[in-house]
C-alpha cells in the first residue's frame, strides 16, 4: 500500500527548462521594448497625460508588467503573459478571458478590480511580445504579506500568522466573503469562459484553468488533448476531468519511477472517474464565476486601514459548478493543503 507522500508529482524538469529558457529570451525583448511599450501604452491610454517615467517592473508567477507615470491621472501599466511560464498556444485566449472577466466584474459587482485602458492580443503588440492589457497601476501591500507569519526561513515564507489578530483577520476575511457572496449570486447556463454579445453575457467557450496551464507547461500534456467546448453538466465537464487525469499518466515523462507507483496512479484516476455519477450534486448547475487564482498573493490591501484596494489576475476565471465556490476556499492558510502534512 502507497502513502499520500509517495504519490506526490514532480514537474517534468525538461519541459520546465524548456519554459525557462524560452522565458528568458522572450525577456531580453520585452526589456529591450521599454521605450517603445512607453509610446504604446500612452497611446492607448484613457484621458490625457504624457508619460514622464518609466517606475519599473512587476513579475508574477504568470505576467510581467511595465509600470509607466503619467503628469496627469494614476500611473499605467501593461501587463504581458510570461512566454514560457504560459502555454504559447494559451496566451491570446487566456488575455481574452480575464478581460471580459474584468469587463463583468467592474459592472456587476463591488469586487475593486483595475480600470481597463485597452488589450489586445499578440498580433497587435509591439514586435510581437504577447497578448497585453493596458490597466491603472493601484498601489497596495500584498494581502498576503500582511497575513503571512514573519519568515525565519524558505518553509516559513507562506503561512499564515498563527499568531495573527482574530479582529484583523476578521476585517480581512469579511471583505472577501461578501466578494464570493456576489460571485455566488451570479449564475450561467453552462461550464466556461464568459463571452459578450451585446448586452448579453453568456458562456460560449471552453473554460481554460489553472491546471490546464501547469500540464501544458511541466508536464507535456499536448494542447489538444485539452476539451474545446462549453460542457452542460457538472458530470460532463468532471468526465472529461477524468479524461484528462488519465491523458497526463501517459504523456508525462516522470510521472512513475517505478510500476507499482504506475499502477497506484492509474487506479486512482479510474476510481475517480467511477465517482463522479455517484456523488456529482447539482449536476445542471448553478454554474457560477471561479477563480482558480483566488488568493491572498493576488490582492492588494491598505495596511493602515485594511481595505482591499484590488482583486487581481483574473486570467484563470469560468463559470463553474458551484461546489467549486461552496467549498471552502484552500488558501485560508495562505499554503495549499498539501503543504499542511
Amino acid at each position: 500500500m502507497h502513502n499520500i507522500s509517495s504519490l506526490k508529482t514532480y514537474f517534468d524538469e525538461m519541459e520546465v527548462t524548456n519554459g525557462d529558457d524560452e522565458f528568458k529570451v522572450w525577456l531580453i525583448k520585452v526589456f529591450d521594448s521599454k521605450l517603445e511599450l512607453a509610446s504604446f501604452v500612452a497611446s492607448r491610454r484613457l484621458g490625457p497625460g504624457v508619460v514622464t517615467e518609466y517606475v519599473g517592473f512587476l513579475k508574477g508567477s504568470f505576467n510581467l508588467s511595465f509600470r509607466f507615470k503619467f503628469d496627469q491621472g494614476p500611473d499605467t501599466i501593461i501587463r504581458f503573459p510570461k512566454r514560457g511560464h504560459v502555454a504559447t498556444a494559451l496566451m491570446d485566449e487566456q488575455v481574452a478571458n480575464e478581460v471580459r472577466v474584468l469587463e463583468y466584474l467592474s459592472k456587476n459587482t463591488t469586487i475593486p478590480v483595475p480600470r481597463l485602458h485597452s488589450w489586445g492580443l499578440t498580433s497587435e503588440s509591439p514586435h510581437q511580445l504577447g497578448p497585453f492589457i493596458i490597466m491603472d497601476y493601484i498601489e497596495g501591500t500584498l494581502l498576503s504579506t500582511v497575513l503571512k507569519k514573519s519568515a525565519t526561513d524558505d518553509h516559513d515564507s507562506m503561512v499564515l500568522d498563527p499568531a495573527i489578530d482574530n479582529a484583523k483577520l476578521d476585517t480581512i476575511y469579511r471583505q472577501i466573503a461578501e466578494y464570493l457572496l456576489q460571485l455566488s449570486q451570479i449564475s450561467f447556463g453552462r461550464i466556461g469562459a464568459f463571452s459578450k454579445h451585446g448586452d448579453t453575457w453568456s458562456v460560449t467557450d471552453r473554460p481554460l484553468t489553472y491546471n490546464m496551464n501547469e500540464l501544458a507547461t511541466v508536464a507535456g500534456f499536448p494542447a489538444d488533448a485539452f476539451p474545446t467546448s462549453t460542457f452542460d453538466s457538472a458530470s460532463n465537464y468532471l468526465k472529461s476531468l477524468a479524461q484528462q487525469h488519465l491523458t497526463h499518466l501517459w504523456t508525462q515523462r516522470n510521472l512513475a519511477d517505478d510500476p507499482e507507483t504506475a499502477e497506484a496512479r492509474f487506479i486512482a484516476r479510474h476510481l475517480f472517474s467511477k465517482l463522479i455519477d455517484q456523488y456529482c450534486i447539482d449536476d445542471t448547475g448553478p454554474f457560477i464565476p471561479f477563480c482558480d487564482d483566488l488568493r491572498p498573493s493576488n490582492m492588494l490591501v491598505d495596511p493602515e486601514t485594511l481595505c482591499i484596494t484590488a482583486v487581481l489576475d483574473f486570467e484563470f476565471t469560468n463559470a463553474m459548478p458551484a461546489q467549486f465556490s461552496y467549498d471552502p476556499p484552500w488558501w485560508l492558510l495562505l499554503s495549499g493543503p498539501e503543504a499542511w502534512a
